[in-house]
């Protein structure tokens, strides 16, 4: 059942605005001659705005809510609202897709990538990746130096330099609900070449928030398995990553490598790789 159609069951008149009903208020003490009161179309979840009378309509009437629907609804309308801010960016028009192996990796996995090179400024001289964002627009490009990093040159770079970046990939299916949390491009790169394609990085421990990790529980995620560098910078940044899941309500678990398992998610061979997926997901 959805809200309006339990509006509709309930007879309760209403207006439609973008994102919400406007109803009189439910409470049976408030005289609401003026319509006060607005319900999220998706959630159920009103507020009277005069009263201060808050709930959820499902609730209220002791019905039940298809909490799957309303994921999807809250997806599609993240989505929506994405496609409308941004245009996104196109790829440079003289882009030479990446068949190499560059550390170790395979051309088919660079190719789902979408990996380039490109003459044009300022990715001369390096592998880049076109970052996508939910909507399937071009938001940013993550480029990294081909071949050994010499001199004062950045390793990494990102055009445009302050662009938002969303956890990439952002088409990643959770694995028994879960899904792997890392730092870097390599480090998902990397996790996917050798079979763990539930991966994601966040582009640097500074750049995840709830947002971010609420639109994974939107698409299903249940719990997200962060493997961060194991330095003071690395360890704090995961507690900052548990307190966020707790938020969201998704759950959380820190992987730590060990063992035949080196630190770097990137440099992992391909047993390793396996060795971890096992672990985790046996």
């Amino acid at each position: 059942m959805t809200v309006e159609e339990l509006l509709v069951e309930q007879k309760i008149e209403f207006k439609v605005s973008p994102a919400d009903f406007v109803v009189r208020c439910l409470h049976p003490d408030h005289d609401d001659t003026n319509p006060s009161m607005r319900i999220d179309r998706v959630t159920g979840v009103f507020n009277c705005f005069s009263c201060g009378f808050k709930g959820n309509i499902f609730k209220h009437f002791d019905k039940p809510a298809n909490y799957l629907d309303i994921k999807r609804e809250k997806l599609k309308q993240t989505i929506e609202q994405k496609r409308s801010e941004s245009i996104g960016f196109r790829l440079p028009t003289d882009i030479l897709m990446y068949a190499g192996n560059e550390r170790g990796i395979k051309k088919e996995t660079y190719a789902k990538f979408g990996a380039f090179i490109s003459q044009q400024s300022p990715f001369q001289g390096r592998i880049v990746f076109p970052v996508y964002d939910i909507t399937g627009k071009i938001v940013a490009f993550n480029g990294r130096i081909l071949g050994e990093h010499l001199g004062d040159v950045p390793k990494y770079i990102f055009h445009p330099p302050k662009a938002k970046l969303p956890l990439y990939p952002t088409n990643v299916k959770p694995i028994k609900g879960r899904v792997i949390l890392v730092e870097g491009i390599y480090d998902v790169i990397n996790l996917h070449d050798k079979g763990l394609t539930n991966a994601l990085c966040c582009f640097g421990t500074h750049n995840i928030n709830e947002q971010k990790l609420q639109l994974l529980k939107m698409r299903g995620v249940e719990q997200v398995d962060i493997i961060f560098d194991p330095d003071t910078a690395g360890q704090n940044a995961v507690e900052k990553v548990k307190e966020l899941c707790d938020k969201v309500l998704l759950k959380h678990h820190s992987v730590k490598l060990s063992g035949d398992i080196k630190i770097d998610p990137g440099a992992l061979s391909e047993s390793a790789v396996q060795g971890l997926k096992e672990q985790l997901y046996a």
